[in-house]
């Protein structure tokens, strides 16, 4: 997940005032904001991929349409967390069932002809190759896919698909052609630099991600949900790093449900997956150079799939 800083966006101090600690921590992620949108093009980088065919399913809308998802695959799409059949039937039964997230692009809708000759609407649904693979095998993952699939589409193009029976063809691969898709790479959130005022700690939920190995230091590390574990509408991560002395030796990459951070040189390596789907492009970051904390406010995002 290497890539390009903006060095020129990394140096804006916070300034002693009269306002509140906190206010003022929410004043300065608002004028980081402003000067990303007006400085800023896009902050999103993004590539266009081919799909390669993988099955394709038929089913109805509520109102007696004829509908066809072509389901591709692409080594370019991340896979989702590796679960057993026993822990994602746990996690289907519990509460958090909506945290676990099957990466996914969904292409536009595109007019076909079925084999009667009559007019029908296709999707295109890529996931990853490795995904793709597993699933072949297993049946229960397999069919907890397509429903995740279907209600994604029901919600993105507002259409009633998701409670509706379907089938996979049997010698059909994809129905009329498939269309190249642009998929999200990357994206990198704008880390500021604060020297003065300490950020005030606020109560919260407190979440425990496992933390990947590394040859480097994994910083110790807190997440909090807000307002609330089952229902937040933000995550804000505090993460240490007393080693550190600019923030310009800081690489930060953000996924929909994973946090990377390099601290240069060969200092801190932190590479987590967080339960929940956040807003790379809505997130932000502060360093505190008295305190050595990385402050990382991420909205949480709540469509189900990859735009």
């Amino acid at each position: 997940m290497a890539s390009i800083i903006d060095k020129s966006l990394l140096s804006t101090e916070l300034q002693e005032g009269e306002e509140d600690e906190e206010e003022e921590f929410h004043r300065l992620l608002l004028q980081a904001s402003q000067k990303i949108q007006s400085s800023v093009p896009s902050l999103v980088e993004s590539k266009p991929i081919r799909p390669l065919p993988g099955f394709c399913l038929k089913t109805r809308t509520s109102s007696g349409e004829k509908v066809f998802v072509n389901v591709c695959r692409s080594s370019h799409v991340p896979p989702p967390p590796d679960l057993t059949n026993e822990e994602l039937a746990c996690l289907i039964e519990s509460e958090n069932a909506s945290t676990f997230r099957i990466p996914m692009s969904l292409g536009e809708p595109h007019a076909e002809v079925d084999k009667s000759g009559n007019g029908c609407t296709a999707y295109d649904v890529t996931i990853s190759t490795s995904f793709f693979n597993k699933m072949e095998t297993n049946e229960f993952l397999k069919e907890f896919f397509i429903t995740v699939a279907l209600e994604g589409l029901s919600e993105k193009y507002k259409m009633d698909v998701s409670n509706q029976e379907w089938r996979i063809l049997k010698n059909r691969k994809f129905m009329g052609s498939i269309s190249e898709q642009t998929i999200r790479t990357k994206s990198k959130p704008i880390i500021q630099e604060m020297e003065s005022s300490q950020i005030k700690e606020k109560t919260g939920h407190l979440l425990q991600p496992s933390v990947s190995q590394s040859s480097t230091t994994v910083p110790e590390f807190t997440i909090v949900a807000e307002p609330s574990l089952s229902h937040p509408d933000r995550l804000v991560a505090k993460i240490s790093l007393p080693k550190m002395v600019s923030v310009r030796s800081l690489e930060l990459d953000l996924g929909e449900d994973r946090i990377v951070l390099w601290g240069h040189p060969s200092l801190y390596h932190l590479d987590i997956f967080i339960p929940y789907s956040i807003d790379p492009e809505e997130s932000r970051a502060q360093f505190h150079q008295a305190t050595k904390v990385l402050t990382v406010l991420m909205p949480i995002q709540h469509p189900l799939l990859l735009p």
